[in-house]
């Protein structure tokens, strides 16, 4: 099975199923003498984990964190780091009703297609459980780029036809964890939670956007042609659970607007060269700009709802099912995290590249 290993300089291996004994992963190319805060570690894997809130899935897994290379005394030694974590809360047998039934909008049929078998436990490997590992690796990586001056935030600027219109430089990131949804505007935030409420209690799901905002970036990151800074951007972040849609900058809003309302006209100020306007999105040409790095990601609402649907069997047979188990109603707040640390892999991955290409 290919497509496990993800990065250039910096890469991340991920491993295990949702219902296995466990998930880790590997992460080489990291310097030698960072720094961990292990407790930093875990708390960005706790706002992944499951049964935060009323708006997530109640499976109660505790995603204790194990470290078994690669740091030393608390400092990173330049050999890979392998991690892992428990699964401890599966239950397996919710889903005995479904090992012969492709659920509408899952990956049961295309894995079945493509290997010949599939996990119907939880879904496997396809399941966003593997994002734990994702999670790990980003919060051990943003601990040296916080060290490069770098800083990424991310948060929740949609949920269904709910949005945050704010511009991301205004925010105050700080009120992202004062609510579950992880929307820094607290009166959205509660529009928000009591939507995903009601649709819950409808036995439906509803998706949203998860925003990025990272400043510190210095110019130069990106490697034209086929490896340009957004495109990695967008690669990271549709490789997701449920990502449909990936824009940057003003992206998708920006559509109608003419060329003289589009181009970032640059200016001088305190000798460094910046830009009036930031629609690229911190991005040009496929290269870093040194503006505040700005993109949107896509999710579509959770495959499993809880209302009857029809579908067939792996003999073809057509049947209606109501799912069982414990599900998010909305993927949005556990989002969050995972996206902070695929846009943290993908930042440390070209500035790694960078640092290789000059000393050559």
């Amino acid at each position: 099975m290919l497509g496990n290993t993800f990065g250039n300089v910096l890469t991340l291996t991920t491993y295990g199923e949702s219902h296995g004994i466990a998930i880790g992963g590997v992460l080489e190319g990291l310097p030698a003498g960072i720094i961990i805060d292990i407790e930093k570690i875990q708390q960005e894997v706790n706002k992944r984990k499951p049964g935060q809130s009323s708006i997530t899935t109640s499976r109660k897994e505790e995603d204790i964190v194990h470290l078994l290379s690669g740091i030393f005394n608390g400092h990173t030694t330049g050999m890979p780091i392998a991690f892992m974590v428990y699964n401890q809360d599966h239950q397996s047998k919710d889903y005995d009703t479904i090992k012969d039934i492709y659920r509408p909008s899952h990956a049961d049929y295309t894995y079945q297609q493509k290997y010949g078998i599939r996990d119907h436990k939880g879904g496997g490997r396809s399941s966003a459980r593997e994002t734990v590992s994702r999670v790990i690796a980003g919060a051990i990586t943003m601990q040296w780029l916080h060290t490069t001056g770098i800083e990424i935030h991310s948060y929740v600027s949609q949920v269904g036809h709910i949005q945050l219109h704010t511009a991301p430089e205004v925010l105050d990131f700080s009120v992202i964890e004062s609510n579950a949804i992880r929307c820094p505007d607290t009166a959205i935030a509660s529009k928000m939670i009591e939507y995903i409420q009601q649709i819950k209690a409808e036995g439906d799901t509803i998706g949203g956007i998860v925003s990025t905002y990272i400043t510190g970036v210095p110019t130069g990151l990106g490697e034209p042609v086929f490896q340009k800074l957004n495109a990695a951007l967008a690669a990271a972040m549709l490789s997701i659970n449920a990502a449909k849609g990936f824009d940057i900058g003003i992206g998708m809003e920006g559509l109608e607007k003419k060329g003289s309302q589009w181009n970032d006209a640059f200016y001088i100020k305190d000798e460094q060269i910046h830009t009036h306007t930031n629609n690229s999105g911190g991005i040009q040409g496929g290269i870093s700009n040194g503006e505040p790095i700005y993109f949107r990601t896509a999710f579509k609402a959770v495959s499993t709802i809880f209302q009857p649907q029809t579908t067939i069997t792996t003999q073809s047979q057509e049947v209606e099912y109501t799912p069982q188990g414990r599900h998010d109603p909305c993927v949005l707040p556990r989002a969050v995290p995972i996206v902070k640390a695929m846009a943290a892999l993908v930042i440390a991955d070209f500035y790694l590249l960078q640092k290789t290409q000059n000393k050559s």
